[in-house]
């Protein structure tokens, strides 16, 4: 069983996380610039055992996509056309920008602190991966809203 990778894609940073090899936990890696994503993705890839990949998916509330959905949609593909092997799926990312930033305000994080992109990134990509993994163990493994496969 491999690791699972979570990717919150942003026009110009993306946030990442993956699992623990029990795919139970999630944890925060650093984020990157969109433009060094396929490289930290390959490197992760080929050093770890990534047998999941999951894009945050965004929406409005209406449940219409966004001016970067078909960008997310597209690195999706791409990502699975890279990665064969690799099960790709797209979340629901709706609210985890709140989230990550509510949270840094509960756990008494610095205004400064809570203003740094990267580290926002880097909670909603963790947050979003564990509630994959939460979906993902309750409907054993047949999921989600969307899945890119042969």
């Amino acid at each position: 069983m491999g690791r699972v990778l979570a990717i919150d894609v942003g026009l110009k940073r993306c946030g990442l996380a993956w699992s623990d090899p029990l795919q139970l936990i999630a944890h925060n890696l650093e984020g990157c610039l969109r433009q060094e994503l396929f490289c930290k993705v390959d490197r992760l890839v080929t050093q770890e055992s990534i047998s999941v990949i999951v894009l945050g998916l965004p929406k409005r509330l209406n449940n219409e996509p966004t001016h970067i959905t078909e960008d997310v949609w597209q690195l999706a593909r791409q990502i699975k056309q890279k990665y064969p092997t690799i099960q790709v799926f797209l979340l629901d990312e709706r609210f985890t920008s709140k989230i990550a930033t509510a949270t840094l305000l509960q756990a008494g994080v610095s205004k400064k602190q809570r203003a740094d992109k990267n580290k926002i990134d880097a909670i909603s990509a963790t947050i979003l991966l564990q509630d994959f993994l939460e979906i993902w163990h309750r409907k054993g493994n047949t999921i989600i809203e969307v899945l890119l496969s042969d």
